[in-house]
């Protein structure tokens, strides 16, 4: 009994609330439409100015040319920005990833025609090598961890030749110095200077044609030769 009339007593509450509101409303129309029109108007600017600065950055990229004096003198995560923009440059949609934990991933990118890609970057002295353990660490990680198709290392150094040996043979792309000058300074795009193939379409498989269903005769049954009388 005394759960119903509470429940009641809810319902009654609620209802006036809500005549009171739409009372409200009808008083206040006017401003609630401004208020409306206010707010559409400052998601279509905002819209607008997000893909203006896109656009921007875009062209601003487009012609973009990093020296390697100047790749020598960042930092360790500044090279990872300075890859991403190179992958942007080159028509990849590509973000920094880098940070502890990141397995084998500093820098991600999508490309409609190549697929998806890893970056790994190694900044280091000019006189290093990147080794062979990054390169297995590269491709245990590339495609079972980040769904990557393509994987590649990134350095401003160089490589022992056992590194670029089994990356080589196991699908792990590398970029040297040497690399690095014609990706970041000539402008040369990174899928033409290591050669990435396109990613072909899946084709669905046919299935087989329905064989006709022939239709089937009536069984007919022999006469039997009629008996003398």
């Amino acid at each position: 009994m005394a759960a119903g009339v509470t429940a009641l007593a809810v319902a009654t509450l609620l209802a006036q609330a809500a005549t009171a509101g739409a009372r409200a409303a009808a008083r206040h129309w006017p401003v609630l439409v401004v208020l409306a029109a206010t707010a559409v108007v400052g998601a279509a600017v905002w819209w607008v100015r997000r893909h203006s600065a896109d656009r921007a950055r875009a062209t601003r990229l487009a012609g973009l040319r990093l020296p390697l004096s100047g790749i020598d003198a960042l930092d360790d995560q500044e090279f990872e920005f300075a890859l991403r923009d190179l992958l942007v440059r080159d028509g990849w949609t590509a973000r920094q990833v880098g940070r502890q934990g990141d397995q084998a991933a500093d820098v991600i990118g999508q490309h409609p025609a190549l697929g998806r890609i890893v970056l790994q970057a190694k900044h280091t002295t000019v006189g290093a090598k990147v080794g062979s353990p990054v390169m297995y660490q590269v491709k245990g990680t590339a495609s079972p961890v980040h769904g990557a198709d393509i994987a590649v290392v990134v350095t401003n150094g160089s490589f022992t030749r056992d590194a670029k040996a089994w990356g080589d043979k196991h699908q792990v792309r590398w970029v040297d110095r040497d690399r690095l000058r014609l990706w970041a300074e000539h402008g040369v795009a990174l899928h033409e200077l290591l050669r990435l193939p396109t990613r072909r379409p899946q084709r669905r498989a046919r299935r087989p044609a329905a064989r006709p269903v022939r239709p089937r005769r009536p069984e007919t049954t022999p006469e039997r030769p009629h008996s003398a009388p």
